[in-house]
């Protein structure tokens, strides 16, 4: 029996990265392509909600460029829908602003952290071997406070809740399995002197095309999605 996989976007890539990356569920499918899923995509940035979490078997939460505390009048009903899936024990795992989405749904203070822009690739620290991976991140935004009832999967000097277990099927991380060093190279070139001040994203750019965990993380989320890992 085929695994259903719900994609709940939550921002659209618009101009050059959109047309040559393809959208958020796209890069999800990308990083999941070894594994025998089928996909239904919501685009509740559009308002665009599933009837029930159990629509599907496992779900993921996109990144976006909004964040999870504006005025948008999606986001108050996918907090909602965030809790059902946490209450429910569904599989899940939010990337980015599906990391955030999910703190803030559950009591959790999200917003733009003061120490500034975390671009490119970062090493984080898996909280219970001491074990540092790498991987591409692009944020301001951060969870600012531990949920309550969740465990520390990961963080670094500049993310502390970098990674967050809701419960054995149900996680979080900030930074993107998902992104290919093309695609943030690009993102990057993009929102430069836009959003990301210049000198954070020269430094991002100037740094070495290194190995990073995308393989590993994205066999994780697999399993987790098709029931086959518990954290």
């Amino acid at each position: 029996m085929t695994t259903k996989i719900g994609i709940l976007q939550t921002g659209h890539l618009d101009g050059y990265l959109g047309e040559t990356y393809g959208q958020y569920p796209q890069m999800f499918q990308n990083l999941l392509a070894s594994e025998p899923f089928e996909y239904r995509i919501y685009k509740v940035v559009d308002g665009e909600f599933p009837a029930s979490p159990t629509e599907c078997d496992g779900w993921i939460i996109t990144g976006s460029k909004h964040g999870v505390y504006e005025d948008h009048d999606w986001i108050k009903p996918l907090e909602e829908f965030c809790r059902k899936l946490v209450t429910g024990n569904q599989p899940t795992v939010g990337i980015c602003f599906g990391h955030q989405i999910l703190a803030q749904a559950m009591g959790a203070k999200v917003g733009k952290f003061e120490g500034g822009w975390g671009v490119g690739l970062k090493e984080y620290v898996l909280s219970e071997t001491g074990e540092s991976v790498h991987l591409l991140a692009f944020h301001q935004d951060q969870v600012l406070e531990q949920p309550e009832n969740t465990d520390i999967l990961m963080s670094s000097d500049f993310c502390q809740f970098a990674g967050l277990r809701y419960s054995p099927t149900c996680y979080s991380i900030q930074p993107h399995p998902e992104h290919t060093i093309p695609f943030i190279t690009d993102l990057i070139k993009v929102r430069r002197g836009k959003a990301v001040p210049d000198d954070v994203a020269d430094a991002a750019l100037a740094k070495p095309n290194e190995p990073n965990d995308q393989a590993r993380f994205g066999q994780m989320m697999g399993d987790v999605l098709d029931g086959k890992l518990r954290l």
